[in-house]
């Protein structure tokens, strides 16, 4: 059977959101799933020759005027079933070298089988897609999308049929200026449909989304050694698909010997506080309960964790008791090599190495990242930082960008919000201070508070400086945000030597995250410490770095750049980069630096000492 690319007779301006489809689904591992992944048709369209007509003048923003489809006859070009096809997820730039640099169009094709069940629906998930897709089922489209790194889902039962079907995905990685991010970041800009693709059947009526987690004042008045005897109050919320009183669910922890029914309001909603005596979820116990939610006699499980993190003064508290985090940077890329990360087992790995430096702390830059590893983490127990990307220029005052911004940042929280390990939402790293600037992130701030209360709020800052050897950090942004965080690089952007000299100020009563420190070196390659590049001199650097941070008052925790060398296409230095950015503890091919022994011996000091307080 041969296919052909759509041309598209009308389509709505994009608006920089969501265009169409459902709200997200919570917890897509405990429901009926069954996986599109695997080999994919793909062809590379250029000019887009599938989407517009030639003959028309249109702006990306604009209205087709005058558009007529034309029929499959007149496209031989084009046959879905004799093109190669690729690995799905999967980014195109590390498997076809065609597209190493390539920024555009993409088409894909699967299909697959489909029987009818009386009584449920269809719905048609990707875990995400970079940057924009536009999803046709049977030929019908169902919705778009904007946004490389967070899921999505349409509801297709109406699309279907029985027996054979197929899908197909207009994916764009172009870059713009209004998109978020913005249209200059210093990582690759991996293409095309990254993560799973499921197909997931649900009732006519189902759970659409829950959170389950302790009230964030529940060990206010006591400490958590006395908390973990008594009952504690754990907070629930649901919503169903559709506004349908007098349903009713059954929530059960069997470990906890918990089990209550409840039943929606109006809306097809439930709030409730009920009390259990769990363990807390703390990073040498990663306690798990089993939790079983129950409508209409299908059962959604999950496994979730117990904690509180809130802040006194200059100090975290996670469960009530202070915590220094000892943490490091980390991009969403492959262990070995360069490419998105795509399984459990690269995440795994990547984890496995936060570990064996020391920490206990992760910060998952620049954008949401991979589900498998928020929830590897909180296997392994390692906190997490999980950010959006609002990174560097974006187009403050473009109402567009700011709904993508907002939505971007509503579908990571929806997605991870009952991850007992993600303990800052962060907002945005390294932005440009200015009134428009403070009115985007400020009321980004507030809608994740909104959302999520039981969490931590912050964003990678930039240090301004009062004179040659005081840094003083001075951002309006400090009334909005739990954890004061910001970036430096001294030794790297700055002389070395400056770090022993070096005076900070941070004039707020919150508690401090030095989010990026680091320099580059290439594997391998060695020679005395005043040598750039050299593995001696981001050695000598890191030491430096570390004895100027331990002056810093109210320190509660350290995310150097970065775990491993990733890829960008702005480090061109031949032979030493080679579109790498070099800022690694491990090369790209996960050996360990000089430099990673260091943040290793300091982390281990930082633990024994803190586990004598």
């Amino acid at each position: 059977m041969r296919f052909f690319l759509f041309p598209v007779a009308l389509i709505m301006a994009l608006t920089g959101v969501r265009a169409e489809g459902l709200p997200l689904v919570g917890n897509i591992g405990g429901r009926d799933v069954t996986s599109l992944n695997g080999d994919w048709n793909y062809i590379i369209d250029v000019q887009e020759e599938g989407y517009y007509d030639y003959r028309m003048n249109v702006t990306r923003w604009g209205f087709f005027q005058n558009a007529k489809p034309r029929r499959p006859e007149e496209l031989i070009e084009y046959d879905f079933d004799k093109a190669a096809t690729m690995k799905i997820p999967g980014d195109w730039n590390t498997q076809d070298e065609r597209l190493f640099f390539y920024e555009g169009t993409v088409w894909f094709k699967r299909s697959f089988n489909w029987t009818k069940a009386e009584g449920r629906r269809t719905l048609l998930y990707f875990g995400a897609i970079n940057y924009e897709a536009h999803v046709y089922v049977n030929g019908t489209k169902v919705g778009s999308h904007v946004g490389g790194f967070t899921p999505f889902n349409f509801d297709i039962t109406n699309q279907l049929r029985e027996g054979d079907n197929f899908v197909i995905v207009k994916v764009d990685n172009k870059r713009h200026a209004e998109d978020v991010p913005t249209q200059i970041f210093d990582w690759w800009n991996y293409g095309g449909i990254t993560r799973d693709v499921l197909l997931v059947s649900v009732p006519e009526t189902y759970i659409e989304n829950y959170t389950l987690a302790l009230d964030p004042h529940a060990l206010d008045a006591q400490t958590g050694k006395k908390a973990k005897k008594g009952a504690l109050p754990i907070n629930f919320s649901l919503r169903l698909n559709r506004p349908e009183a007098g349903q009713t669910v059954t929530l059960a922890i069997p470990e906890l010997k918990l089990k209550q029914t409840l039943t929606t309001d109006e809306e097809g909603c439930i709030a409730a506080t009920l009390k259990a005596k769990p363990q807390l979820w703390t990073p040498e116990n990663p306690k798990l309960y089993k939790v079983e939610l129950t409508l209409v006699g299908e059962t959604l499980a999950d496994e979730i964790g117990f904690r509180t993190i809130t802040t006194r003064g200059k100090q975290i508290l996670l469960n009530g008791e202070p915590i220094f985090l000892r943490g490091i940077s980390i991009h969403d890329e492959k262990p070995n090599g360069g490419g998105r990360t795509n399984s459990v087992e690269d995440s795994h790995t990547l984890l496995t190495w936060a570990k064996e430096l020391g920490c206990n702390f992760v910060r998952l830059a620049h954008y949401p990242h991979n589900e498998n590893t928020i929830r590897e983490a909180e296997r392994m127990g390692i906190l997490v930082w999980s950010e959006i990307p609002v990174y560097w220029t974006i187009a403050w005052t473009n109402p567009a960008t700011f709904d993508n911004a907002r939505q971007q940042l509503t579908d990571m929280i929806s997605r991870d919000q009952n991850r007992a390990n993600v303990i800052i939402w962060s907002i945005a790293n390294e932005t440009p201070h200015g009134a428009d600037r403070e009115n985007f992130l400020s009321r980004l701030a507030t809608h994740a508070r909104e959302l999520d209360n039981t969490r931590l709020i912050s964003m990678a800052m930039e240090v301004t400086s009062a004179s040659n050897y005081h840094n003083r950090l001075n951002d309006n942004m400090n009334k909005y945000v739990d954890v004061i965080s910001f970036n430096q690089y001294i030794g790297w952007y700055r002389d070395v030597n400056d770090a022993p000299k070096m005076t900070w100020e941070v004039p707020y009563e919150k508690p401090v995250i030095v989010s990026e420190f680091g320099g580059g070196a290439k594997y391998g390659y060695r020679g005395p410490k005043n040598q750039r590049w050299t593995e001696e001199f981001q050695e000598n650097l890191y030491r430096e770095n570390v004895a100027m941070l331990e002056k810093i008052d109210g320190l509660s925790g350290t995310t150097p750049w970065i775990l491993k060398d990733f890829r960008s296409p702005r480090r061109v230095l031949d032979g030493i980069q080679d579109y790498y950015n070099r800022k690694g503890l491990y090369s790209d091919k996960g050996e360990r630096k000089l430099a990673f022994y260091v943040m290793n011996e300091w982390y281990e000091k930082i633990k024994n000492e803190w586990n004598k307080k």
